[in-house]
């Protein structure tokens, strides 16, 4: 089983590096009680992802690439809107792959960092652009924020 352990957290923008080659991402997801399910456009390629529920920062993901025609479809007909809308950064810091979100539309002005680690106690640099850690803070995950706009 594929596991997903990742922390979240609050960037300050102004210590942002300077940042290049976005991904420009849109999602969408379709409603389910047992899990989340997501459909995601990322510049010029699709994926359908299924996740579990969270205990602590680990749960259960699985994605699938599929035709980006497929994935557009999705999103018109099954996934709820409005959609997430972003553009995702990619910054590497010792061993780790910090990505770098920053969010459009309803949720203009947020920015958060994610990184993804081996196991919950992984110890990791934390960056100076980092503020406040959301990972238990379910108003920050985007299956959330695509039904509750902050603008």
């Amino acid at each position: 089983m594929a596991k997903e352990i990742e922390r979240k957290f609050l960037v300050d923008k102004d210590s942002l590096p300077k940042l290049t080659n976005p991904h420009h991402i849109i999602q969408g997801y379709i409603p389910s009680s047992h899990a989340t399910i997501r459909v995601r456009i990322s510049n010029d390629k699709a994926f359908l992802t299924l996740k579990g529920k969270t205990k602590g920062i680990t749960r259960s993901e699985f994605e699938y690439n599929i035709p980006l025609s497929d994935a557009k479809e999705i999103l018109q007909e099954l996934c709820i809107s409005p959609y997430i809308e972003k553009k995702r950064y990619d910054i590497y810091i010792g061993k780790h792959k910090w990505e770098i979100d920053i969010f459009e539309g309803n949720h203009q002005g947020l920015i958060i960092a994610e990184i993804e680690l081996s196991s919950e106690d992984e110890s990791f640099e934390k960056p100076i652009w980092i503020t406040k850690e959301v990972s238990g803070d379910y108003r920050y995950s985007n299956a959330y924020l695509s039904q509750h706009p902050l603008a």
